[in-house]
């Protein structure tokens, strides 16, 4: 796991650096905003913190970001909102896309977190009959699941976080903003509650 780990943050870095851009270079605000009619997220609606992460189902990174949730709900209680975006990455994860669009029929019949967990713990068994498998293990009806996944309309709703991913700075995954503004730091439970109490930016919630 260190050994791809490694591999898959040196990739990341040397894309970037093949395209000319720099951190310094790219957006830093969360664009769209927050939005909790929209986003998948876990804590409380009255919460003063939010931290949102672009993902990856297929990402060791992310994978290893899991269990960050627990973490903060833990120092913060109910003062703390988890927010996650898609961002598979196609050229190095070619199951990430399937997963994230099963995630999203989940979504659609109330169990996207349940269905985020499932996929985590079993990162490396994401083929078609694995994530069928996710979906009966999760007693969805299975007939309105295979609709969702035909209709177009959820990777329609991809395309929306990609075009977020892209209009906020996220190259890689895991991307976390901090209350709105990109986080720079380490992707670790104590780095993200630093940052969050430091004050620093607006929650990063949709203003009308």
């Amino acid at each position: 796991m260190g050994l791809s780990w490694t591999l898959g943050w040196l990739v990341f870095r040397i894309a970037r650096d093949k395209l000319g851009e720099t951190d310094a270079d790219l957006p830093s605000v969360l664009t769209p905003a927050f939005d909790p009619e929209l986003d998948h997220s876990r804590g409380s609606a009255d919460a003063s913190h939010i931290l949102v992460e672009y993902l990856d189902f297929e990402c060791p990174f992310c994978a290893r970001s899991t269990g960050m949730w627990n973490d903060l709900r833990q120092h913060f209680g109910d003062d703390i909102r988890y927010v996650v975006r898609h961002l598979p990455l196609d050229d190095y994860h070619p199951r990430a896309r399937a997963a994230a669009l099963v995630s999203e029929a989940a979504a659609d019949q109330g169990k996207f977190w349940q269905m985020h967990d499932l996929l985590f713990a079993n990162q490396a068994h994401l083929s078609d009959e694995d994530l069928w498998s996710y979906a009966e293990q999760l007693g969805l009806d299975l007939e309105r699941f295979a609709a969702d996944l035909a209709s177009g309309r959820l990777e329609q709703r991809l395309a929306r976080h990609e075009e977020s991913a892209n209009a906020s700075g996220a190259m890689g995954t895991p991307t976390f903003y901090v209350n709105g503004h990109r986080h720079r730091g380490s992707h670790d439970a104590r780095s993200m509650i630093a940052d969050l109490e430091s004050g620093d930016g607006e929650p990063g919630r949709r203003r009308s």
